[in-house]
């Protein structure tokens, strides 16, 4: 509840500010949608659950990467700052099995891992050349609110009992974090709208509890995206 109000806050803060510091610039809509990649098994918190699943399971890490879409609301202040809050939405289901076990009639013993992250942001951008370029690069951070769901469904096996017995089951865990987020990106604008690309790069894990083979989630991360913005 605590992480809610802060992010509410520091949204409607920068938004009111920027706003009445320049009510009369123009403001824009922007979308966006591309690709978003977790981090990989190297640059992972310790005691991870996808590495601690990855000594089990058999996956890789790049399948996690999933859709990324998004829509933000930009306020300039003044000709080479503007303010911006966010929401994406990114969410992937990997199918795993065991690495080295099977059932005993020598089938594969399944399982789905899914891992969703919705961020809510606020930033504020630094555009060098100003907003009246005709090529306008940016670049900027601020602060993230990631609601994040992850999950593990299917079989798995009880190492504790003897003759390893199947049992299925599905592991939820979810919550709300904060974390910083960095922005670089370029745009160019084209009367009433403007098409650009981005990279946004998240950062932020959490507990979990000790129903998982890791006590903890990173929820860093990539996001490459194009973007469409309509100004008005």
């Amino acid at each position: 509840m605590r992480s809610r109000s802060f992010v509410t806050g520091a949204l409607a803060l920068l938004v009111t500010l920027a706003a009445a510091e320049t009510a009369s610039a123009q403001q824009a809509l922007n979308l966006s949608a591309g690709y978003f990649a977790i981090r990989g098994e190297d640059g992972r918190v310790d005691d991870d659950v996808l590495v601690a699943n990855r000594e089990l399971f058999l996956f890789d890490f790049s399948d996690f990467g999933s859709a990324s879409i998004g829509a933000e609301y930009l306020v300039p202040i003044g000709e080479y700052l503007e303010a911006s809050a966010g929401i994406a939405f990114t969410s992937r289901r990997v199918p795993t099995i065991y690495e080295q076990f099977v059932q005993p009639n020598g089938d594969e013993i399944e399982q789905e891992l899914k891992l969703r992250v919705v961020p809510l942001t606020a930033t504020v951008r630094v555009l060098p050349l100003g907003r009246s370029a005709a090529i306008q690069p940016y670049v900027g951070g601020g602060i993230g609110v990631f609601n994040w769901r992850y999950s593990e469904t299917g079989d798995f096996i009880n190492f504790t009992l003897p003759g390893r017995p199947l049992f299925r089951d599905s592991f939820v865990a979810d919550g709300t974090e904060i974390g910083p987020v960095a922005v670089f990106g370029v745009r160019v604008p084209l009367d009433r709208f403007a098409v650009g690309g981005e990279v946004r790069y998240q950062k932020a894990d959490t507990d979990l509890n000790e129903d998982f083979l890791g006590s903890r989630l990173d929820l860093g991360g990539w996001h490459y995206v194009g973007t469409f913005a309509i100004r008005f």
